[in-house]
């Protein structure tokens, strides 16, 4: 075979359809069977980014959103009562209505948490993994809360 013959045999593969397309099975099968969990060479110290992340960190960002839920019915109710919101952007949310209120807070909350799972890795100031933080936000989300819900006992 010479080279002209083994460039259109190239050619001719090439054309085939991409094994490597994307389907809601690769990420299914990227969830659940995630193979990056360790450095690729030598040289890299620990990875940064991996397909692997710890199921803390999905048991934490599911917990939030389901929190961000949670304060946004319980100040929306409060708010039905009397009650005023202290975060300037959230006020301002709030003057625009309910639902973009509830939209703009899911939106914010999500971004921040998909942030902090994909850099959980990252060494914060060179002292602790960002991935505490979301351990750090969980506590301070349940705090809150908690605090509106009692709150809002006092008013019924």
């Amino acid at each position: 075979m010479n080279s002209v013959e083994a460039s259109l045999d190239l050619a001719e593969r090439r054309t085939r359809s991409d094994r490597r397309s994307f389907t809601w099975r690769t990420v299914f099968y990227g969830f659940l069977r995630s193979r990056r969990r360790s450095a690729r060479r030598d040289s890299e110290a620990e990875p940064l980014f991996t397909d692997y992340h710890h199921p803390w960190h999905f048991f934490l960002a599911t917990s939030i959103m389901v929190l961000s839920f949670a304060d946004a019915a319980f100040t929306l109710a409060l708010i039905e009562r009397g009650a005023i919101e202290i975060n300037p952007v959230m006020a301002a949310m709030i003057a625009r209505g309910a639902q973009t209120f509830a939209t703009v807070k899911m939106l914010m909350t999500s971004f921040g948490i998909l942030s902090l799972v994909f850099l959980a890795r990252w060494m914060f100031v060179r002292r602790f993994r960002t991935g505490v933080l979301l351990t750090v936000f969980f506590g301070f989300y349940a705090i809150l809360v908690c605090y509106e819900f009692l709150f809002l006992l006092q008013y019924y």
